[in-house]
């Protein structure tokens, strides 16, 4: 006898004869996008206003952060994430691995994770993922290796479990920071970065 049934006979015995409202259907199953995963990536990534290049190895990152800095400008000052820290930087480059400062111009990091279904980036908290480098600097170039990449936010949480601890946070980014509160003009960089960059290891 089904569920369905024995309930029947219940509400029958208590002379219950109310309609009953139907269960609410079911929520739709995770999208999944197989070897389109990257295109649905990037496609997100541009809408939220985030610039990208991919590179063949971890390797290349120093080179494109120059690069990305000299061609905007910028001081050759910045905040590396411990795990990319022994790259061969230049020497002419002033940088640390410690929390961002209040005063901090540029950031690089290392993602743990991407959803692209949305385009987002999944920041990890802890001592290799500095959690104010998500904030504090105007610019922030996140290097994200596209292994990292999952469907949907599901699988993003699949590879936390995975790893058997739980972060104090794991921030989701997508896109520079913004806000629509002054005279509802979209400002970027209202409350962390103005300008997001990825650098996609896909060798």
């Amino acid at each position: 006898m089904s569920r369905e049934q024995v309930l029947a006979r219940v509400r029958a015995a208590l002379g219950d004869t109310h309609e009953r409202k139907s269960l609410p259907a079911a929520r739709p199953a995770a999208p999944h996008y197989g070897e389109a995963r990257m295109a649905q990536f990037v496609e997100r990534l541009e809408a939220h206003a985030c610039t990208w290049e991919r590179i063949a190895a971890l390797d290349e990152v120093p080179v494109r952060v120059m690069n990305w800095l000299a061609e905007r400008q910028l001081p050759a000052r910045i905040a590396v994430a411990p795990p990319l820290a022994g790259l061969a930087w230049p020497d002419d480059l002033s940088r640390h691995s410690d929390k961002a400062g209040i005063d901090e111009v540029s950031a690089v990091s290392k993602a743990f994770a991407a959803i692209a279904e949305s385009g987002s980036l999944a920041m990890y908290s802890g001592p290799d993922s500095p959690i104010t480098h998500n904030y504090a600097p105007e610019f922030h170039i996140i290097v994200l290796d596209a292994a990292d990449l999952r469907d949907n936010q599901e699988g993003v949480w699949e590879m936390v479990r995975a790893t058997g601890a739980m972060p104090r946070a794991l921030n989701l980014i997508a896109g520079p920071s913004r806000t629509g509160d002054v005279e509802q003009t979209i400002q970027l960089g209202a409350h962390g970065p103005r300008q997001v960059h990825v650098l996609i290891v896909e060798p």
